[in-house]
């Protein structure tokens, strides 16, 4: 009866033997006895008819035949790799977290809502949050998946979902509004005092269009990210730039007109070229794109 190759588990064993040189090496590494090792080296030569290492005192040293083997020996590692990882996570076992980073006004009742669910239908799936307005290198692997607020996304090693758009407007507190009354248009500017980023941040295009429209001598204060606008505003220093979706989350704050159609920017979900490779990453973004979505709607058109 002719031999042929049937045992997957002794490529394993031969790209031990492979990358530490002996059979003693590779059976510390496999956690298997060197005999045992040796007679699947030997089990496999004989099913491939192939010698794959000459052996001498020095170890074992791979043939031509053994190095032409190589890429697709590795290639069955890897997907052995991908089979193991998807079965845990079939089974409720993943030890690597997905790490989301977002702006922290993105930290929000809803996120942790899409979290709950999402975690209880892939129950072992664990996340990790880092809240910063900085863009972290996600083909660094600095992150795994970011929310990002842009006109557009111009690395293109990452893989990006458009998720929705953002729109904002000039807003003011109650107690502004009962001392300086609120302009309906960019023409009644005049007279009135000003809140702006200290810092003209992408998802902020409003700030810039407000500057274009008021005098510098029109601006009381100036603020580093939202939170700190909406606190400043909530204060009636005087009137500021706010995602609408920020500020009907607030509650207490009053539009002073629609949002100007020019200074609309996209919300994106954008994930690192290594992140994408892991099946719960790409569960979790075909899960969460659209709940995200629908927030932000359901949100801007409250605010109307």
């Amino acid at each position: 009866m002719n031999s042929r190759f049937d045992s997957w588990g002794d490529v394993r064993v031969f790209l031990s033997v492979l990358d530490t040189g002996s059979t003693l090496a590779a059976s510390r590494k496999l956690g298997m006895s060197q005999p045992t090792v040796a007679r699947r080296i030997d089990a496999l030569e004989h099913a491939l008819k192939l010698t794959l290492f000459e052996r001498d005192t020095r170890g074992f040293r791979p043939t031509q035949e053994a190095l032409a083997l190589v890429e697709g020996a590795r290639s069955i590692e890897a997907a052995a790799v991908s089979f193991r990882d998807i079965a845990a996570r079939l089974g409720g076992v993943n030890t690597r977290p997905i790490r989301l980073t977002a702006p922290q006004t993105n930290f929000s009742d809803n996120l942790a809502a899409a979290i709950a669910d999402f975690t209880a239908q892939n129950p072992g799936t664990r996340f990790e949050f880092v809240a910063s307005y900085d863009c972290l290198d996600l083909a660094a692997g600095e992150a795994d998946v970011a929310i990002r607020i842009a006109a557009r996304i111009d690395d293109d090693r990452l893989i990006c979902r458009k998720l929705t758009d953002v729109t904002a407007s000039i807003y003011g507190s109650p107690a502004y509004a009962a001392r300086h009354g609120l302009p309906s248009s960019p023409d009644e500017f005049a007279g009135h005092s000003f809140i702006v980023y200290d810092k003209l941040i992408a998802s902020m295009k409003l700030n810039a269009w407000l500057l274009d429209r008021i005098d510098r001598t029109q601006i009381v204060s100036r603020c580093s990210e939202p939170e700190s606008m909406i606190a400043a505003v909530r204060a009636g220093l005087g009137l500021g730039p706010v995602p609408t979706t920020l500020a009907e989350d607030d509650g207490t704050l009053i539009r002073c007109f629609e949002p100007p159609e020019s200074t609309n920017v996209t919300s994106w979900l954008v994930i690192g070229p290594d992140a994408y490779r892991r099946p719960e990453v790409r569960a979790f973004a075909a899960f969460f794109a659209p709940r995200f979505a629908e927030y932000i709607r359901t949100a801007s058109q409250g605010s109307r």
